[in-house]
């Protein structure tokens, strides 16, 4: 099939008719018709049967039709790209894109470093999982991105800013004193604990279900959550151990629970993000320092 063979078809398949198709990407009805029949003859099976006025797609289509919406989705991005890349970016401005973990605690302590060198440069931060920031990134949607895990993308360099660890958030009262004096508890103390499970696609719970199947320890999980913070807050109100990043456990409130290093160590790398494509605006690097420093030297 030819792009435009593709773009009447896609038309076709989103209005249920010719006439419909016609107006979505202005041109004639004949014309559809035309391009239509040419495409199914190139093919050689029919792409839409004619019923009560209106064209259902035939069985081929319907295989076919995944295909061509994710092609319309990948020229979409394509333009995206290209607009961003026409628009540029202002010296003034900076986009940043970060896990939520991120975004409670260390973000607004390296915002407010920031702001006090750079009270010039307007910011925008937007919090999102590790796979959307990757995407924007790579649609230069942004200048730089923070996640948990180490990525390997051409189009995006990464940087190591921090090794951080596993945390565990216990409800006051709910391990033994012993275990709370020492500082630390091992995944076995917390067999018969129970605790708030992590989203096995997270990079931070996936290293969790690791390390527990290495230790052959399996963890009592009646509540699971999607982000650390959603367990950090269930912990508080007494509901199980959340086992979250070091950057989390920050925002814990220690009236409440007690911060425990958890065992064995379960590293949690920081990474920042940056476009290959462009090169790092003196903003950018300014605000990774900022990052670091406050992720290295928390409050």
């Amino acid at each position: 099939m030819r792009l435009r063979h593709i773009e009447v078809f896609n038309a076709v398949m989103l209005t249920g008719s010719v006439s419909g198709a016609a107006r979505l990407i202005n041109v004639t009805q004949p014309a559809v018709s035309r391009i239509l029949q040419h495409a199914e003859i190139q093919l050689g099976f029919a792409l839409f049967q004619r019923t009560k006025g209106r064209l259902a797609p035939t069985t081929e289509a319907l295989t076919l039709y995944p295909h061509i919406e994710r092609l319309f989705a990948q020229l979409d991005e394509v333009q995206r790209l290209a607009a961003n890349l026409r628009a540029g970016r202002s010296a003034n401005e900076l986009r940043v894109l970060t896990v939520l973990a991120l975004s409670y605690e260390i973000l607004p302590r390296a915002i407010q470093q920031f702001r006090a060198r750079h009270p010039e440069v307007l910011i925008t931060i937007e919090s999102l999982h590790s796979p959307q920031i990757i995407s924007a990134l790579v649609l230069q949607e942004a200048d730089v991105g923070f996640v948990f895990s180490p990525v390997a993308h051409p189009s995006l360099v990464q940087e190591h800013l921090a090794d951080g660890r596993m945390a565990c958030i216990v409800p006051k009262g709910l391990l033994p004193a012993r275990l709370v004096r020492q500082g630390a508890v091992s995944l076995a103390e917390l067999a018969q604990t129970p605790v708030i499970g992590l989203d096995v696609r997270d990079p931070v719970g996936t290293s969790l279900n690791q390390a527990c199947r290495e230790a052959g320890v399996g963890l009592r999980s009646d509540i699971s959550v999607q982000t650390y913070h959603a367990a950090l807050a269930l912990a508080h109100h007494g509901l199980g151990a959340a086992l979250v990043d070091d950057c989390t456990a920050v925002s814990a409130d220690r009236t409440r629970v007690d911060v425990l290093r958890l065992e064995p160590l379960i590293p949690v790398p920081i990474k920042a993000l940056r476009p290959a494509a462009r090169p790092g605006s003196v903003a950018a690097e300014a605000f990774v320092r900022c990052v670091q420093q406050a992720v290295l030297k928390p409050a």
